[in-house]
């Protein structure tokens, strides 16, 4: 889907002009980026959350020449979808329960982002 087919979708649904949806689908986009920029968390109950991730800096090979490539520290946005969200994408109705009980990172302390990461950063 588009930005405009979902200002086309909020329009029909909302009984607004085109014009009127956009405004508010920019604002929504606008204020969640504000909120990543000062390091906010975004919770959408239901839907998920967005947060800011930080990157350290490292080192990477160039594909093509096999280089040593410098990489800096970054920062990246990310998106985990909430438990409601996964279970309709699945064809579940919310609330059934879920065969995939592993949910993807907030269940490690040491900030790893999978089980291989929580092994090798134990040590």
């Amino acid at each position: 889907m588009t930005k405009a087919e979902l200002v086309e979708e909020v329009s029909k649904a909302a009984e607004l002009t085109k014009k009127d949806s956009e405004v508010i689908v920019d604002e929504v986009f606008k204020n969640i980026i504000q909120a990543l920029n000062r390091g906010d968390k975004i919770e959408l109950r239901g839907f998920g959350s967005f947060r800011v991730r930080k990157r350290d800096a490292r080192r990477g090979r160039n594909p093509k020449t096999g280089e040593p490539v410098d990489i800096p520290a970054k920062s990246v946005p990310y998106f985990k979808p909430g438990k409601e969200l996964k279970e309709l994408i699945n064809g579940k109705q919310p609330g059934e329960g879920s065969d995939d009980d592993f949910d993807d990172d907030d269940d490690f302390d040491n900030g790893a982002d999978t089980p291989a990461e929580v092994t090798n950063n134990a040590g």
